[in-house]
């Protein structure tokens, strides 16, 4: 695990007794990311997959759209900086950073897009559908493979994966950080995501939905919780959200229809 943890002496409080304890406990590191020599933003994050991570948050955020945008990424892991050269420089994109609208839909309550978001939503595959025993399993194996959290509790997990098996699973302090890390694996190895599944272990919140929109994967699925709005959203993209993956249950809030039992 090398820099992504830290052991700590602390006092363990059991039965009313006190005793020192050598806890694990998960690094937290600032990330600075420039775009084109000009700071951008800080992320709080694990310290691992940083290129990933700074990829994956450019791409939700609509700074890089194709693969032939980026230039160049260089990160220095001990300052904790990354650098990006891009031959596009996205005004809209810089204009909307961290502004986004709840407005009028057309007919249909709520919209919820900055300008950006609008641009690079994707529409998910209305064909691509999974079985009641798939999303079980990979959820179980899923819990296997979180092995930060197992050492630390103090992580999130995400993972991208068929219908049989994960192919990239990522953990960070942030459950933001951790799909972002995913997408940009996605973006620089351009793997086709259409006929992919989303498992997360942390709430699935309307952000974490416009993520997901903005890859085209077009099923979620966590041990969590969705929001109200996060449903409200998937609803309006055509996502499938799954919420309480645990055992042989789970709960479907949206488009049921990629989900059949065997």
């Amino acid at each position: 695990m090398g820099d992504k943890i830290r052991g700590m002496e602390i006092f363990r409080y059991k039965d009313n007794e006190a005793n020192t304890f050598e806890d694990v406990l998960v690094e937290e590191k600032p990330l600075t990311i420039y775009l084109n020599d000009n700071e951008l933003v800080t992320l709080l994050c694990t310290p691992d997959y940083l290129a990933e991570l700074t990829v994956g948050f450019l791409t939700a955020e609509g700074f890089i759209k194709k693969r032939e945008d980026l230039s160049e990424i260089e990160v220095d892991k001990e300052k904790g900086l990354a650098y990006v050269t891009s031959k596009n420089e996205n005004v809209i994109a810089e204009k909307s950073f961290m502004k986004r609208y709840i407005t009028t839909g057309c007919g249909k309550g709520t919209t919820f897009f900055n300008a950006v978001d609008a641009m690079i939503i994707k529409r998910p595959d209305e064909g691509y559908k999974i079985s009641v025993q798939e999303i079980i399993g990979l959820m179980r194996d899923f819990q296997k493979n979180s092995d930060l959290f197992k050492l630390t509790g103090g992580v999130h997990s995400a993972a991208l994966c068929t219908n049989k098996e994960s192919l990239i699973v990522r953990e960070d302090i942030g459950r933001h950080n951790a799909i972002d890390k995913i997408a940009g694996r996605c973006f620089l190895d351009d793997i086709y995501l259409n006929n992919k599944i989303i498992l997360t272990s942390g709430r699935i919140s309307s952000e974490v939905m416009l993520k997901i929109a903005k890859m085209g994967v077009g099923i979620i699925a966590s041990r969590s919780a969705p929001t109200a709005m996060a449903v409200d959203f998937a609803k309006e993209l055509g996502i499938t959200v799954i919420g309480f993956v645990r055992g042989q249950r789970f709960n479907l809030y949206s488009h049921p229809e990629r989900v059949y039992s065997e």
